[in-house]
């Protein structure tokens, strides 16, 4: 564990976004490799879980099934465990259980448009309600044992409200607060709006608070060019890693391209062969637990940009299994 590890980063830093269903444990094991997690050049600077309910953390028959949604490893330090709850006395011992578990951080889901949760009181519908979203950030630094406590909100509920909403949340004093610059209203339908970013962090300003830009961003290039015009201390990548494990090693050539390759490429080789690599490791860890069709929205991701990669995709669609996925590969690359 780190204390308060938000202090020790190398600003701007570069941070990988909380993703239901595909930023798991063995995601982030891979992402942490071909990344080089750790290593001068490599990243991301911060690791997030999978978001889980406070809720469910507190009830014995529930928590055994969402402890493996906080399960990580040591190559993904510093690691936050994202948790959503609208019932301070929960996130208070949830926050209790995942400091117990080890992490570097907690982060509160405040911005999470999804009905289910939004129905619950939690996620973004606390924009809604500062008082309530001000007593669970409260309850979740009485419970987590001194770890720096975060939260991931948007700029608004049904239209941008950035100054009451944040000046509420920086009443309180948390660690870091990622703004994911559109309104609830707007889920991703219109283009990520940046220049709330620097409202942010003029906002913010002497507080003590970092603010993390997220929305939009497409690789490292795009993350520094933001921060560095928002004047943000971190930039938050989501949907930028789907397929890319690659993303946050400035070094790699696989990193960002946008090039068309032959199927015999060097490329394509290392690109299916982590793949394969990505499906044992879901199948090794996750298997008997998740559904193996979570690994096939990474497959469309993984499988295009090169000769060939409609066909195989469309044979990886009906695999049921590792060792599947692994045969189709290979006679691919051996055509």
């Amino acid at each position: 564990m780190m204390k308060n590890f938000w202090q020790k980063l190398k600003k701007p830093f570069f941070a990988l976004a909380p993703l239901a269903d595909v930023t798991d444990v063995a995601f982030r094991e891979i992402i942490a490799k071909y990344s080089k997690h750790g290593t001068e050049g490599g990243g991301p600077d911060v690791f997030w879980t999978e978001f889980v309910s406070a809720d469910g953390l507190c009830n014995p028959t529930g928590r055994k099934k969402l402890l493996i949604d906080l399960a990580y490893t040591e190559a993904e330090r510093p690691i936050v465990a994202q948790l959503f709850s609208s019932k301070p006395e929960n996130m208070r011992q949830a926050a209790k259980i995942v400091s117990e578990l080890g992490f570097d951080g907690i982060d509160i889901n405040m911005g999470c448009p999804d009905k289910t949760i939004e129905k619950q009181g939690a996620g973004a519908n606390l924009i809604k309600n500062p008082k309530l979203a001000q007593e669970i950030i409260k309850a979740a630094m009485a419970g987590g044992g001194g770890l720096p406590i975060s939260v991931k909100t948007r700029i608004g509920y049904h239209q941008e409200n950035l100054e009451e909403w944040l000046g509420a949340l920086l009443e309180t004093k948390p660690a870091a607060i990622t703004v994911h610059a559109r309104t609830r209203k707007e889920m991703s339908k219109v283009p990520a709006r940046w220049k709330e970013v620097a409202r942010a962090v003029e906002l913010a300003r002497g507080s003590g608070t970092l603010i993390i830009g997220n929305g939009d961003v497409i690789d490292l290039a795009d993350a520094r060019a933001k921060a560095r015009e928002t004047g943000a201390d971190g930039v938050m990548l989501g949907r930028a890693i789907f397929g890319n494990p690659w993303l946050f090693n400035r070094d790699s050539l696989l990193q960002c391209s946008q090039e068309h390759w032959s199927r015999e490429s060097a490329e394509v080789r290392e690109k299916l062969k982590v793949m394969v690599e990505h499906t044992e490791l879901f199948e090794k860890k996750l298997g008997k637990i998740k559904n193996f069709a979570i690994m096939k929205k990474h497959y469309k991701a993984y499988v295009h940009g090169f000769d060939g990669a409609k066909e195989l995709r469309v044979k990886l669609m009906d695999a049921k299994d590792a060792k599947e996925v692994g045969s189709i590969v290979n006679k691919f690359l051996e055509w």
